[in-house]
């Protein structure tokens, strides 16, 4: 009969919370090299020097290089939708100012951190999967814009047309955002005005 195996705590640590503890330090590791270097430089060796773990513990936790890369860029597109959404629900006011202050945020996030303006910027060509995660992103984005839209906006619209003027709208501003990374010649609170705007243009269309 097979012994099962026993996992003893560690220094008061079970062996998840260590695992748990390891895959973010690898996280973090990898922000720092991408965000720093440029995603080519996220390599094992690399990464597994920035973290102080072996590659041994990186692939207990990725199967491959590109599988962290996925991971760095999904944890910054989830904390900067998670600052959008906790703007916009901080502000009291209608749409227009929760718009405007969930952009502000977002900018200030990306302008206080020069590792996430890489992250969002790199090209996404080199690592397959990265080009779909941007654009999931985008969608979840979208739908935040249909429903804030149909909470606060009184000019009617079918669904369809709703998200159609979403999408416009988000596309439109991810554009401004990208040119801004590039050249940040407005600050963060002239272009979220800007953007908020163009937004309300197109949601308060009438025809």
């Amino acid at each position: 009969m097979a012994r099962a195996e026993v996992v003893r705590p560690y220094r008061g640590m079970s062996a998840a919370n260590r695992r748990d503890e390891r895959r973010d330090k690898l996280l973090a590791a990898g922000r720092q090299v991408w965000g720093e270097a440029g995603p080519a430089e996220v390599t094992v060796r690399r990464v597994c020097a920035a973290s102080g773990l072996t590659p041994r513990y990186f692939y207990e936790q990725f199967p491959t290089r590109d599988a962290l890369v996925l991971a760095v860029a999904a944890q910054v597109h989830e904390e900067l939708a998670a600052t959008l959404v906790e703007a916009s629900r901080s502000e009291s006011g209608g749409l227009e100012r929760k718009l405007r202050r969930a952009l502000t945020a977002y900018l200030d996030a990306i302008a206080d951190d020069p590792r996430i303006h890489r992250i969002l910027t790199s090209d996404a060509h080199g690592t397959a999967g990265l080009e779909e995660l941007r654009a999931r992103s985008v969608g979840i984005v979208t739908d935040l814009v249909v429903q804030y839209s149909a909470e606060f906006l009184d000019t009617p619209a079918a669904p369809e047309d709703r998200r159609r003027e979403a999408l416009f709208v988000v596309g439109g501003i991810n554009q401004l955002v990208e040119a801004w990374l590039h050249d940040p010649r407005q600050s963060s609170a002239e272009l979220a005005t800007l953007c908020t705007e163009l937004a309300l243009a197109v949601a308060t269309r009438t025809g």
